[in-house]
């Protein structure tokens, strides 16, 4: 598990109760040290919307801290779930109390909710990841997720990071994306690169 075989890919876990994060804490951090155990070195990990909902910013702040320690050295991924936060002042206190407790990613969605990753939303999370970095110092990744399947929308969100935060942040240890939907278009975009034609979706392998 600590890599994909053959390869030099580190593999990612999610845990915690994944998508909706709602099983008791001592299960979701026995899921979190089960993956690291296993080898995994990056873990995903889901925020309990109803304590952003309920205004409970230090038992987030607490279950967050619990996750990082039990993370270890693997780099924790924080999934905010933004469509289910209501308002965007939630998604930036959110976004700053999950950086305070040490993510060292802060992710838009589970892919799940109702209303995934969109532009204003991300516009909340990295003005908080920019000012975090401006008062500290510390570099904290971002990662839209759920709904991003063009190559368009991926260039889209790739110049929001350029423009809040540089190039630097266009760089894989800053900035990811939520790329299941997206791999099929980049492939048809290659495939009219080489050959001057789009294939259709279904002739891509993941579709």
């Amino acid at each position: 598990m600590k890599e994909l075989a053959g390869t030099n890919i580190p593999v990612a876990a999610v845990s915690t109760a994944f998508p909706h994060g709602l099983a008791p804490l001592k299960s979701k951090l026995m899921e979190i040290k089960e993956s690291v155990k296993a080898g995994a070195k990056e873990i995903d990990i889901v925020i309990e919307r109803r304590q952003v909902l309920l205004g409970d910013w230090v038992g987030l702040y607490k279950q967050m801290q619990a996750y990082r320690e039990a993370c270890g050295d693997a780099h924790m991924k924080t999934i905010l779930g933004t469509g289910e936060l209501a308002t965007q002042t939630n998604v930036a206190k959110a976004s700053l109390v999950c950086m305070l407790a040490g993510a060292d990613f802060i992710k838009t969605s589970t892919g799940k909710e109702k209303t995934n990753a969109n532009l204003v939303t991300s516009l909340s999370m990295v003005r908080m990841i920019r000012e975090f970095y401006e008062k500290t110092g510390v570099e904290i990744g971002y990662k839209p997720a759920g709904g991003i399947s063009t190559a368009k929308d991926a260039l889209t969100y790739m110049s929001l990071i350029k423009e809040e935060l540089g190039t630097k942040w266009l760089e894989p240890h800053l900035f990811r994306f939520g790329a299941s939907s997206l791999l099929t278009d980049i492939e048809r975009q290659l495939e009219h690169c080489a050959t001057g034609r789009y294939a259709v979706d279904y002739h891509q392998p993941l579709v």
